[in-house]
């Protein structure tokens, strides 16, 4: 299942949402007497846990990461199998994919697109468009590292799991009467993947290990107690390979002994090891690949073996957890929560379980913080683990859909450092596009299409259905705004404003009046991967372009304006905007994905793109735009609750914002079934993409705080299934830490802590009932100016605590 390649994948995601789901054949049956291991239970079960090993099934590996590495931990018995990944490890190397004959065919396309001649349209965007190589390139294996132990028959009481809140992977059992432990983290404060290696009895620990992979590479023993594989990434597309790799392996022994020659380390009669892995890449940046690898993997592998396991383990957790503990989700336990994790997902529909939805939440926030780091490369589509040369969709980064997913709950679960990468992607978009954007268009600015990979492509690939979409640099543009309303940070605004003014300059230059109402639009463009008349795809100003180019055109001007800069620029952008074509409802009651009433081609569609107003966007609102918000239930309602994994947590999204938490709920059941995550809780298209987990995390964050409509809303959309709990930690735009407490789903307790001073409207369900706030850090009762029944607003102060409790006597 997992082999398909690129271009199957892509005739798979033409053909509709029934053709591309595809059998995923497991199952779990619930265990009798099932309990949750006490490490599990110490950590208030965040913590995935099985009771057999992983076998070859890399869906049911455990995934270690540290931004730039990532591991996936097997964890059997004989063996065991870490997978290595490298998170600048691409095929391929620098390329200029802008194709000449663009801007000539031009005129002619639009043309061809404002008749109606559509199919016309896309072959001569094939002839003439699509970047050279038509295709962009893969993100790549470094290889494996296998433990192989003796002494594994007849091996009993057998655990493993990745406990959440010290990202920590471990391995328990016994055999001959020795129990058996072994864990395993990936530092990044170190760099360096480690393996911890202990018995309960002395001189037990023995194993040999060697390295393999995929890649063209050769290994080697530079001395007695170290392994290490050298080699270079793979050609493709035309393009050879030439980003270069050395990983190292160095055991660390307390007791026995150690040695090792032709690329195979002995450990014998050991008490204790620990083994540390190192990967450095040639990789400096998309136009760069001469950096020292060996350089690299040695300086982390000899700085990390200076340092003892416990404090290379003591530094790993303190980083990692200054980044989890932020944010906490408790909506109780069940007794589902002891059966393993694998058993939970299979029978999840029909069993009360609700923490597998703090489980989920949370298993989300580690897999960002463990793929995304200030300094690495952006979450791609599998985050940074991946075992294949080529991997469905290349594992590369989709702009119409994943990449803004990805990225969903950094800033709203209290994670915005982890999101620093996609800011400095769009930097090197913007110089990478403006070639594109001049050569194809000429045009200024810059523009990136449906897809880029590590070496920053720009052009249209894949073919004119599925990659004629003019706006996926526009959609990373208005990542700034939002991320600077979370903030605040003015620097940050100044250091990326050139990406968003650059993003708007493009449309400036390349937008087009429709010739039936004089509207500007984008020609040639489309609504992401779905036809609106047999085999035809391109159109004219889609209502997901006119609605980014709203966010993009807003955010570009507000940032001039706080920055104090380009006054005439902001009144060409605002000018711009106010053209647009704006979303329109149609015959059915729905909001119309195209400037005209069609019906879409396939009803039941993966892609709801014209929905992007009502998430991530706040173009469409319950109290703001009421027709458009009806729209776009009917729409939700027409579009059905099937679909692929990251689709059906985008709709968790899209129903959270509509206030119906019942119904984002039935659409976490469906997604946490064997058809939509793996046994490793990897959310399936299927095959595995990692939007859908980010995408469920984000969904989860907007059932209980919405920020979008110039107040803080609490508990939204919560769902009867969550009747007890509590959050706290969760941010909102404008800049506050959120936290509510509820029982018998009402809100009993409420708070917030703003970054800055100034005015803040609350909204809660608990203020048409008795109710008082407080200002803690003050030590003062607060009076409000209620100007709703469900709707307070105060002026709060830049540190202050804030809490609204609800009084019992005078709640109606």
């Amino acid at each position: 299942m997992r082999r398909l390649t690129r271009r199957q994948m892509m005739r798979l995601g033409a053909v509709g949402t029934g053709a591309a789901v595809l059998p995923v054949p497991w199952t779990a049956a619930a265990r009798a007497d099932s309990a949750a291991p006490p490490e599990v239970r110490a950590v208030d079960d965040l913590a995935l846990w099985y009771d057999e090993p992983a076998g070859s099934d890399w869906l049911r590996a455990l995934p270690v990461g540290a931004g730039h590495l990532g591991a996936m931990v097997f964890g059997n018995v004989g063996t065991e199998r870490l997978q290595l990944n490298e998170d600048t490890l691409w095929a391929g190397g620098p390329y200029d994919p802008a194709n000449p004959r663009g801007a000539e065919a031009l005129p002619q396309i639009r043309q061809l697109v404002f008749d109606g001649q559509w199919e016309q349209a896309q072959a001569l965007i094939d002839r003439t468009m699509l970047g050279r190589p038509a295709g962009e390139l893969a993100y790549q294996p470094v290889g494996d590292l296998t433990l192989t132990l003796p002494g594994a028959a007849g091996a009993s009481g057998y655990r493993r799991w990745l406990d959440l809140t010290t990202a920590t992977t471990a391995v328990t059992y016994a055999a001959d009467g020795v129990r058996f432990h072994r864990e395993v983290i990936a530092s990044a404060p170190d760099q360096v993947i480690v393996m911890r290696l202990t018995a309960d009895t002395p001189g037990s620990i023995s194993f040999t290990a060697a390295f393999t992979s995929p890649q063209s590479a050769s290994t080697a023993s530079p001395d007695g107690t170290t392994i290490a594989l050298e080699g270079i990434s793979g050609s493709m597309e035309g393009i050879a390979g030439s980003v270069r790799f050395l990983a190292l392996a160095r055991a660390v022994a307390e007791g026995g002994t150690v040695s090792g020659s032709g690329g195979t380390l002995r450990v014998s009669d050991a008490d204790s090891v620990t083994l540390l892995v190192s990967i450095g890449t040639s990789y400096v940046d998309y136009r760069n690949v001469s950096g020292d690898h060996r350089s690299i993997a040695h300086r982390h592998l000899d700085a990390a073996q200076a340092r003892t396991y416990e404090d290379l383990r003591g530094r790993h957790v303190a980083d990692y957890q200054e980044l989890f503990r932020r944010t906490t989700l408790d909506l109780g336990r069940t007794g589902a929560a002891d059966q393993p994790t694998d058993v939970r997902i299979a029978q999840h529909s029909g069993t009360d379980d609700p923490q597998f939805s703090s489980l989920l939440f949370q298993y989300g926030r580690y897999l960002l913080i463990s793929s995304s780091r200030p300094g690495t490369q952006p979450a791609n589509l599998q985050g940074i683990w991946n075992d294949l040369m080529s991997p469905p969709w290349d594992s590369k980064y989709t702009l119409n859909a994943n990449l803004p997913m990805n990225y969903w709950p950094a800033d709203s679960t209290n994670l915005s450092e982890c999101y620093e990468p996609v800011f400095d992607m769009i930097d090197d978009l913007a110089v990478a596009g403006a070639r594109t954007a001049q050569v194809q268009y000429g045009a200024r600015g810059w523009v990136t299409h449906h897809n880029t990979d590590g070496w920053r492509g720009t052009s249209v690939v894949d073919g004119a259905f599925w990659g004629m979409w003019q706006t996926g640099g526009a959609w990373l543009a208005t990542l700034v705004w939002d991320h600077y309303r979370y903030t605040g940070d003015v620097d940050f605004l100044r250091a990326h404003y050139p990406a968003v003014k650059g993003a708007a300059q493009f449309f400036l230059d390349t937008l087009v009046e429709e010739p039936d109402r004089g509207w500007l639009v984008t020609n040639p463009s489309n609504s992401p991967e779905l036809a609106h008349h047999p085999n035809a795809s391109v159109c004219a100003g889609p209502t997901m372009d006119m609605q980014i180019l709203r966010d993009l055109f807003d955010g570009c001007a507000r940032a001039g304006e706080v920055l104090g800069v380009d006054a005439g620029f902001r009144a060409q952008v605002l000018a711009a905007r106010e053209r647009l074509a704006p979303t329109r409802i149609g015959s059915r009651g729905n909001v119309q994905e195209w400037l005209h009433d069609w019906t879409e081609t396939e009803q039941f569609h993966r892609h709801i793109s014209h929905l992007y107003g009502l998430h991530p966007s706040n173009q469409i609102t319950r109290r703001g735009t009421p027709e458009l918000f009806d729209a776009a239930r009917r729409t939700l309602e027409l579009r059905g609750d099937d679909g692929t994994g990251w689709s059906l947590a985008w709709k968790i999204n899209y129903w959270a914002r509509m206030e119906e938490g019942g119904r984002a709920h039935d659409l976490i059941r469906d997604l946490v079934t064997p058809d939509r995550l793996a046994p490793n809780m990897f959310d399936l298209h299927p095959p595995f993409q990692i939007d859908g987990n980010f995408g469920a995390t984000s969904g989860i964050a907007e059932m209980l705080l919405h920020s979008h409509h110039g107040e803080l809303h609490l508990l939204p959309a919560l769902p009867p299934a969550w009747p007890d709990g509590s959050v706290e930690g969760l941010r909102g735009r404008g800049g506050y830490t959120v936290g509510a407490a509820w029982t018998a789903g009402r809100a009993t307790r409420l708070s917030l802590t703003p970054d800055r001073d100034g005015a803040v409207k609350v909204r809660s369900r608990m203020f048409r009932g008795g109710y008082e706030v407080l200002d803690l850090t003050a030590g003062d009762p607060v009076q409000p100016e209620q100007t709703e029944p469900d709707l307070i607003g105060f002026a709060a102060r830049q540190g202050h605590t804030y809490r609204a409790n609800a009084l019992e006597e005078r709640r109606s």
